[in-house]
């Protein structure tokens, strides 16, 4: 089965995403934890978990991906900024137990002039922190462009802060398909020899989500500007190699694409359309 969907709203509930996904035709799908540009949660109802969860058995729903807001940057020079990063975090996986077993994906952070290595610590230094070992939601690492300062623009970087969390069995990554190319990874001509790589590097077992989106840029841009599928420089032929590759089928891909509802439910309906396994 192909585990497809899109980031759905989160202002109405669970109940309400679960509904909204049924309509796209998605089978997962990803929602922010709060404002995507930071602020106070809303209030989780158990009724409404509940709701959610009997949708969710009913339509077989795949993991889905809880998305940190962008503000959360956890390797900041600012000390009131990796406070709000660990106090958000701490806060999201509480929540996140109310749906337990699924994935909780952030953006690793910018170092902002400290340096990769600095950015690094800083990051692990707040997921040791957060991590409970009584915990079911998975952590996610995004691999990232490579814009500005950001760090996880390779997969070295992200296994150097995958390395010095002491609770590993609680981490993962999320493999975004634009950032990936964007860094310079050619899933165009040569998806294998990434995944391999991936492999070595960190070790496909830890590969726990795909955000796939095409992407404005040409290969090695560094410049994270997602595009349609099938319009962008990665193609369409790309897409339905990704979708269909045995070390990735089985996951869970939310596509991030700039699109509406109804483009969405049409992406999610072409991609099915490809998906042979």
């Amino acid at each position: 089965m192909l585990y497809i969907g899109s980031h759905i709203s989160s202002s109405k509930g669970y109940a309400a995403m679960g509904r909204q996904a049924i309509k796209l035709g998605a089978s997962t799908f990803a929602f922010f934890t709060r404002n995507p540009r930071g602020g106070k949660a809303k209030e989780i109802r158990e009724t409404d978990v509940r709701k959610y969860l009997e949708i969710a058995e009913e339509q077989k729903f795949g993991p889905i991906v809880a998305h940190a807001p962008y503000t959360l940057n956890a390797c900041a020079a600012k000390e009131d900024l990796r406070v709000f990063a660990r106090e958000t975090m701490a806060d999201d996986l509480q929540r996140m137990e109310y749906i337990p077993g699924n994935y909780y994906n952030f953006h690793p952070g910018s170092h902002v002039g400290q340096g990769a290595e600095i950015g690094i610590e800083k990051i692990a230094e707040v997921l040791n922190d957060v991590l409970l070992p009584e915990q079911t939601t998975t952590v996610l690492l995004e691999t990232m462009a490579g814009k500005g300062s950001e760090v996880g623009r390779s997969f070295e970087e992200l296994r150097a802060i995958l390395d010095r969390v002491k609770l590993q069995e609680k981490m993962g990554v999320c493999l975004d398909t634009c950032h990936v190319w964007d860094a310079g990874y050619d899933i165009v001509h040569d998806l294998d020899g990434v995944l391999q790589e991936f492999d070595r590097v960190i070790g496909l077992n830890r590969l726990k989500a795909i955000h796939i989106n095409d992407s404005m840029n040409p290969l090695g841009a560094h410049k994270d500007r997602h595009e349609k599928i099938g319009q962008g420089h990665i193609g369409m032929d790309a897409f339905v190699r990704i979708i269909n590759h045995p070390a990735l089928c089985h996951l869970p891909f939310v596509l991030e694409t700039p699109n509406d509802d109804d483009g969405w439910a049409q992406e999610i309906a072409m991609l099915r359309a490809e998906y042979t396994q």
